[in-house]
């Protein structure tokens, strides 16, 4: 049944996505990213696709779908994010989906820390741009473009590793901070889209552990069944987010639906 407008909160779950019309953002061009657009194309033929990553694409990448927007996006250059303001309001109204898969685990000389003597500012600060500041700027940058009067679902991958109160291993400071960071960020735009955007849905999601490039030097221990590609990680969180509502806004979930503790 399709899906009616309300301005109140509805604990229903969303309409087929092939009901939908307008735009959906993808932030990030990593392997859950590309695996994201692909199975939308599929799901979502009514939603006009855009990929924001920092990455240039190149002239020979293969396409990932069929009228793709792609653009050249920084979350942590505040210029960067400027450009994605006016390009949302000019081209992406309205905007429907937004989902955050930009995230930082290593790069170069950055690397998870296991002990306290490893920590640095430089790497904190690193991390929290990306992992922690960067959906919020996003959702700063784009909310002029999000309806009031349709539903709206804004996701943005966190980490089980974020919980604090799952926290039994110690280590990994700034990706475990900028992570609990980004989900305290986010329950509380949750609060306030409540009332601003009666229909947005904000949805913090562990993908599980999947082989792209940022857990590839960590995975070696994961057993085989609990290591996801890309496309069944994106499967698996289109299925979450299907079951999703304005009435859960603010959780965070494990790909299976389950949550897990702040």
């Amino acid at each position: 049944m399709r899906h009616q407008a309300s301005a109140a909160m509805t604990a229903e779950p969303l309409s087929p996505w092939n009901d939908w019309s307008g735009h959906a953002l993808i932030v990030g061009g990593g392997g859950i990213g590309r695996a994201l657009l692909q199975q939308l194309a599929i799901r979502a033929p009514g939603l006009q696709l855009w990929c924001g990553q920092r990455r240039e694409a190149t002239a020979d990448e293969a396409p990932i779908a069929a009228g793709l927007q792609r653009f050249r996006l920084d979350v942590s250059d505040d210029d960067s994010l400027q450009e994605l303001r006016q390009l949302a309001m000019a081209r992406l109204t309205p905007l429907r989906l937004v989902i955050y898969t930009a995230g930082l685990l290593h790069e170069g000389p950055l690397t998870p820390e296991k002990r306290l003597s490893q920590v640095n500012r430089h790497d904190l600060e690193r991390s929290f741009s990306v992992n922690a500041f960067g959906p919020l700027l996003v959702a700063q940058a784009v909310e002029a473009a999000l309806p009031r009067d349709q539903p709206v679902l804004l996701a943005s991958l966190s980490a089980r590793v974020g919980s604090i109160g799952d926290n039994q291993l110690g280590g990994w400071y700034a990706y475990r901070a900028a992570k609990a960071a980004q989900n305290q960020l986010l329950a509380t735009l949750a609060i306030e889209w409540r009332r601003r955007l009666p229909q947005a849905c904000v949805s913090l999601l562990h993908p599980g552990t999947t082989e792209t490039d940022l857990s590839a030097p960590f995975r070696s221990g994961v057993p085989a069944e609990r290591l996801f590609s890309p496309e069944r990680a994106a499967i698996q969180l289109l299925d979450l987010l299907e079951r999703q509502s304005a009435a859960k806004s603010g959780r965070f979930l494990a790909w299976d639906g389950s949550t897990i503790p702040w």
